[in-house]
């Protein structure tokens, strides 16, 4: 998905390219001579007890003989052995690609990697460690990834020096969406209500948008860990940041559910989010009129999901419901008071609902490219298990009746729906695993939802076995590494509600393959690992954050990861971004690029090194039922 620009920003941009060279992203592959091996690893480490892999990238003949050592911290061998069998080429430099079984290593330690028998680069070192001990740094990160995307008067300001920012969203102006379709002057708006407070929330990614869409979807994920995994530093905290954000997004005198705030791609006339590159607090300062280009930057537009009173597009009004109920879950034992005013907003919100949307078509961002939603079954089922949930807890006697319908609609995602990886466009994994476990399911359904999750996973085992590196998605796709992190949240919940531990190896493989144990042999989550994302397309990041991979990064940011190469040969570019780009020493990224998959760390690159809420919410999720396991 298109978390930053639209197409035609993308087609504006390349005509304002000023302060970075016009230049391709990735550079030239090499001159044909073969390459030493490269060593993959995860670089967060492997958690004691689970299988552990790491991949040898070379040639093929240059390889035939290789074998591996391991060391342990005094440097006594702790391991050594044969390279697995090729697991398929890679590119034509890097002509196979063997596995290292590095499982009966248990004991907790830092070791190094060497190849033996062939020409191989330095050695590499991991970790073998509790999960916890692994995890729960970067559990932390991603909770302070969040503080950092914060908007409004309780911005936190160590680590980038920012001030209050979009203070006029206190007051803003409602205006109907913009007519779909490219517009050079830039869209027409009509006013149609206001002033409304939609202050506060999170910025969607490393833009300044606010969408109703992926703030539910992000506050429920991050309340379920709430309830059901170990704790994270400050996850409650934030999650009611964004949860007071939510409650500002719908109006429950009017029965109106607001969508999004902020305009995303303008034109010569009316400038958008995506036209211009600044700290989002310069917004604030900006002297405007109505008419000036630059009004709705400082004045943000707000849009509705639909008509004061009317029904809401179901896939909204059931992912917002979800939220309210889960936060009514989560108060519950400490301010139940608090905890019923949640219920009734969940309830109110699901009641609303559209049940029969008019050919499909679904509310989630204006343009609704930014991103697309075909499911909406799921949401509602997702709602009612958690309104079932929530009554539960406070003694409601609505908790039978909601019960039931989160079956009922369990029943119809099942018939009408062909769930796909969890993320923001498909949340059937959260509801399913749900519905198995507070709902009492008759033998039927139970039957049909284990079966339905399994059938997810091995969708991405599969792919798994046909990847020399045994990832679960296609590199090559858009959101590889966040839908990675969905596949191995799937897993785990699989494993959750089932007792069936079939997937945990696949489960490893997924985590290795995001920390490091891909062809670049960069994780793609920041601060985690040795080699990370330095240079992201992330407008606070880049104006205000340390470039350099030191000092004060963008720690817990998840970025896209590599994506269609062809994507990366024409780089977007911005007047007042600050250049920006890192590659291994002596390697160009190009080289490591196989299969029609491509990546780059460089700012002008939103295709891979752009980070998002969703993405990271979506890795925070999984990580911490990973470390929650029983």
């Amino acid at each position: 998905m298109d978390h930053f620009l639209s197409p035609p920003a993308r087609a504006a941009s390349a005509v304002t390219a000023a302060v970075l060279a016009a230049c391709c992203l990735t550079a030239c592959s090499g001159d044909g001579e073969e390459a030493p091996a490269v060593i993959r690893v995860n670089q967060v480490g492997y958690a004691a007890g689970e299988q552990k892999y790491a991949y040898v990238m070379g040639d093929r003949d240059a390889l035939a003989d290789a074998g591996f050592e391991v060391l342990d911290e005094h440097g006594d061998t702790a391991g050594h052995g044969s390279l697995g069998p090729s697991l398929g080429g890679w590119n034509g430099r890097y002509t196979a690609v063997r596995r290292v079984d590095l499982s009966s290593l248990h004991r907790t330690g830092t070791y190094r990697l060497r190849l033996t028998g062939a020409d191989g680069g330095p050695e590499v070192r991991f970790r073998v460690a509790p999960a916890r001990q692994l995890l729960d740094p970067l559990r932390a990160d991603t909770v302070r990834f969040f503080g950092t995307q914060r908007d409004g008067e309780d911005v936190l300001t160590a680590a980038t020096g920012r001030e209050p920012s979009h203070l006029t969203d206190r007051r803003a102006r409602v205006y109907e969406p913009p007519p779909a379709g490219p517009a050079t002057s830039g869209p027409e708006l009509t006013e149609v209500g206001g002033p409304v407070d939609v202050s506060g929330g999170w910025f969607d990614a490393g833009d300044f948008l606010k969408f109703t869409h992926t703030a539910s979807y992000v506050v429920a994920q991050m309340l379920s860990a709430v309830r059901d995994t170990p704790s994270v530093p400050g996850l409650r905290e934030e999650a009611r940041h964004g949860l007071s954000w939510l409650d500002r997004m719908w109006d429950g005198e009017t029965g109106t559910l607001y969508a999004q705030v902020g305009l995303g791609s303008g034109g010569k006339e009316v400038r958008g989010d995506h036209d211009v590159w600044r700290l989002p607090e310069e917004d604030d300062r900006l002297t405007v009129r109505p008419g000036d280009p630059d009004y709705l930057l400082k004045y943000r537009p707000v849009f509705r999901a639909g008509e004061p009173g009317e029904p809401i597009s179901p896939n909204l009004a059931g992912r917002v419901s979800a939220a309210f109920a889960l936060a009514a879950q989560t108060e519950a034992e400490d301010d139940p008071a608090r905890a019923r005013a949640w219920l009734d907003k969940a309830a109110a919100v699901y009641a609303r609902a559209d049940t029969e949307p008019d050919g499909g078509d679904l509310v989630t961002t204006v343009p609704a490219d930014y991103y697309q939603e075909h499911t909406w079954r799921d949401d509602l089922e997702w709602a009612a298990v958690e309104l079932a949930r929530g009554a539960d807890a406070l003694g409601d006697a609505r908790s039978a009746r909601w019960s039931g319908e989160a079956a009922t609609w369990a029943r119809a995602a099942l018939r009408e729906e062909h769930g796909g990886t969890l993320g923001p466009a498909d949340v059937s994994a959260l509801a399913h695993a749900d519905v198995l476990t507070a709902a009492d399911p008759d033998a039927g359904l139970a039957t049909a939802l284990r079966a339905e999750l399994r059938r997810q996973v091995e969708t991405g085992r599969k792919r798994a076995a046909a990847d020399p590196f045994r990832s679960g998605v296609i590199p090559g796709d858009f959101d590889a590494v966040p839908n990675t992190f969905g596949l191995l949240a799937t897993a785990e919940l699989y494993a959750r509600v089932t007792g069936d531990h079939r997937y945990d190896e696949f489960a490893a493989q997924q985590r290795a393959w995001v920390f490091g144990a891909n062809a670049w042999g960069t994780s793609f989550v920041v601060g985690a690992g040795d080699l990370y994302p330095h240079c992201l397309q992330h407008q606070v990041a880049n104006l205000a954050m340390s470039r350099t991979g030191r000092g004060d990064i963008l720690r817990g940011a998840v970025v896209n990861g590599p994506n269609d190469a062809a994507l990366l040969k024409e780089p977007d570019t911005f007047d007042g971004a600050r250049a920006c780009s890192h590659a291994p020493d002596g390697t160009a990224w190009a080289d490591l690029d196989g299969r029609g998959a491509g990546y780059v760390d460089d700012v002008r690159a939103w295709q891979t090194v752009e980070p998002a809420d969703d993405f990271t919410s979506t890795a925070l999720y999984a990580l911490s039922l990973a470390v929650g396991r029983p």
